[in-house]
């Protein structure tokens, strides 16, 4: 069981990179993984750059968001978005946070998520807003009180996707690599999206049947695998990857500039 949640720990942190690799996630945003052994616990990194997470950042939760114990370093203000949706989805083992440029414009607008390619079908057709302003009125839009996270869990309901009013989006998924898959695809729906507002006409989207027949293809075939592989590959030539060491403990690659040969 030791292995396997070493594993899992290294695969956490691989999440968070990929995901900034491939743009979901920047300066700001963060993936969590249920423990998998634990089902009343998760893991999320401490306060990071995505791009920077290691296994030895990662810190194990309660559901009540409160640290199992005292990690000593800072902790991100918004992980009660991961603690409350788990508490109230029992089927969920992973979730992404972000505020990927992709979804801002329609998030601006308020303008329907409809899946225009297949791939995109995992984000589903109109996943639902959550306005914290309806609730809570005026705040500085970070999700931080327990109140808050359970109030966008209760958005999300069965949904794999909740769009945040002024902030960002969530999704979640029965796995980490489901989740980030999710994430990545339905970013660049939104994107295809907002291209193809601009031009005008009909959008044609995924009728639901499609959808739910397109969905359910991702786990039964070998993309969400296929597509990890090569965004591990993306994220290895970017510099990011976190390749399994020698000594059994994960370390980030580090880009070494070529030495210089001094002239005799």
């Amino acid at each position: 069981m030791a292995d396997m949640l070493t594993e899992a720990l290294k695969e956490l942190a691989l999440a968070n990179r990929i995901a900034a690799n491939e743009g979901v996630v920047d300066t700001f945003g963060h993936v969590s993984m249920r423990h998998p052994g634990n089902a009343n616990r998760y893991f999320l990194s401490r306060s990071s750059a995505p791009d920077m997470v290691t296994a030895q950042g990662l810190i194990e939760y309660d559901l009540d968001s409160r640290p199992v114990r005292d990690p000593g370093v800072p902790q991100y203000s918004e992980r009660v978005i991961h603690g409350e949706i788990y508490k109230a989805r029992p089927d969920v083992m992973s979730v992404c946070h972000h505020h990927s440029a992709s979804f801002m414009p329609l998030i601006a607008v308020g303008a329907d998520y409809v899946p225009i390619f297949h791939l995109a079908s995992v984000g589903g057709i109109r996943p639902p807003y959550w306005d914290q302003h309806d609730e809570f009125g005026d705040t500085n839009l970070l999700v931080v009180k327990p109140e808050e996270g359970a109030s966008l869990a209760r958005a999300l309901g069965q949904h794999s996707m909740v769009l945040m009013r002024r902030h960002g989006v969530t999704v979640v998924g029965a796995n980490v690599r489901v989740c980030v898959y999710s994430a990545i695809q339905t970013c660049r729906n939104a994107e295809y999206l907002v291209r193809a507002m601009a031009i005008g006409g009909t959008i044609a989207s995924l009728s639901r049947g499609e959808t739910e027949l397109c969905g359910d293809v991702v786990g039964k075939t070998t993309g969400v695998a296929r597509s990890w592989n090569s965004w591990t590959l993306r994220a290895a030539k970017a510099g990011g990857a976190i390749p399994a060491p020698k000594n059994g403990r994960p370390r980030a690659t580090v880009r070494r500039k070529p030495a210089r040969h001094k002239r005799k």
